[in-house]
């Protein structure tokens, strides 16, 4: 039987959940701000955005309160600071997600990181094929069912998709497949529109569908396996024949 905690323990257990807490969010807010500098040298227009919205919001919150009159004056100016600082915080939020879409866009393996930082029910499996070139296939699956995402010289990785479509399809069934080919070419989806061209799919299947869904797929293992492609982007003039060489053994 577990011995119960004796008050002075509880207030000790206490104390270092809460020294925890404090040191956790004491990190965020240092990553936060050496975000900020580091977006801020690279961004020119993000202070003159920021303080723009800021100043417009509080303004127009101040000149609202006026015009109101009495009380809800004087709650109008708290209030413009509020949003203003709200919105100045989601400007930073966005153009800095841009610029970090933008600097992965066209590395190897820069769809497989977007994937695994989608919002959402979706089960991401990297690397279900791919070729020599780190020309990849990743499943993903979702609401609208099963969607292939490709990434790479599209004259390699379309029959890599014909081939993991008809693969799928035996064991599916009625579920529709997508497919996606990442990149800036006709026909293509570029790396920072990729989530919102995700979330635009119809919703065809039950969310509870999706992991029975996923316990069919994982039958048909993968060809190259996810330990093989690379965590998260690299530069495009990485040296990388170690890696092909993995990948060309598999």
């Amino acid at each position: 039987m577990a011995k119960s905690r004796t008050p002075a323990q509880t207030k000790a257990a206490k104390a270092e959940a809460k020294a925890a807490r404090k040191a956790a969010s004491k990190q965020r807010r240092s990553q936060l701000w050496q975000a900020f500098q580091m977006q801020r040298k690279e961004d020119k227009r993000l202070l003159p955005y920021m303080i723009l919205a800021f100043v417009l919001i509080v303004a127009l919150s101040v000149v609202g309160g006026l015009a109101i009159g009495g009380f809800t004056m004087y709650m109008m100016i708290p209030l413009g600071i509020v949003l203003g600082a709200l919105v100045a915080f989601i400007i930073f939020g966005r153009r800095a997600q841009k610029s970090v879409y933008q600097k992965a866009e066209g590395q190897t393996g820069a769809a497989a990181w977007a994937l695994d930082n989608l919002r959402g029910k979706w089960r991401v499996t990297p690397g279900v094929a791919a070729t020599g070139h780190f020309d990849a296939v990743h499943r993903v699956i979702g609401r609208p069912g099963v969607i292939f995402v490709a990434e790479g010289s599209a004259s390699r990785v379309k029959p890599l998709l014909a081939q993991e479509k008809k693969r799928t399809a035996r064991l599916v069934g009625d579920v529709p497949i997508y497919d996606i080919i990442v990149g800036n070419g006709e026909g293509e989806v570029p790396l920072s529109k990729l989530e919102r061209h995700l979330t635009k799919l119809p919703a065809n299947i039950p969310a509870k569908q999706i992991d029975s869904l996923e316990s069919k797929l994982v039958a048909l293992g993968s060809k190259i396996g996810p330990a093989a492609m690379p965590k998260g982007p690299m530069p495009a003039q990485a040296k990388m024949r170690g890696v092909q060489r993995t990948v060309r053994r598999k």
